[in-house]
């Protein structure tokens, strides 16, 4: 069951939405979505369909030249290695959850490496953000 995402509504005067398209999402992908339209006290959907037309409108799309601009490719690159490190630390946290639910000991040691991952991947997705949005700034 969707949890509610205390989304709020769109400002009175805009146009109807009657046109759709349907989009399909991986969980992880999904989860990714879900997370950042909460963070934005929007509906998945409606986030999505936001982030969509900025894209379109602005030519920011992954099939832009933009995607070709040295910077900007190098900061994707960045974000996608980053993205794979963060799935490496989802494992060790299973594995931490899993020996705390099985009554194991997990050391302090061991809690603190996977800390010290947390924080070096947070660190690198704000730099490679920080980037992409210079690199869009500088955009004519």
């Amino acid at each position: 069951m969707a949890e509610k995402t205390g989304a709020r509504r769109r400002s009175v005067g805009t146009s109807r939405r009657d046109r759709r398209v349907n989009l399909a999402y991986s969980e992880e992908e999904h989860q990714v979505l879900a997370e950042a339209a909460a963070r934005e006290g929007t509906a998945p959907a409606a986030w999505a369909a936001r982030v969509a037309l900025a894209a379109a409108r602005d030519g920011s799309s992954s099939t832009s030249s933009a995607e070709t601009d040295d910077g900007v490719a190098a900061a994707l690159r960045g974000l996608l290695e980053t993205r794979t490190g963060l799935r490496r630390i989802g494992n060790n946290l299973n594995q931490v959850a899993r020996e705390l639910n099985s009554d194991q000991v997990v050391t302090a040691a061991q809690a603190e490496a996977v800390l010290a991952r947390v924080e070096a991947a947070v660190r690198r997705v704000d730099e490679a953000t920080l980037q992409v949005m210079r690199e869009r700034k500088s955009r004519p």
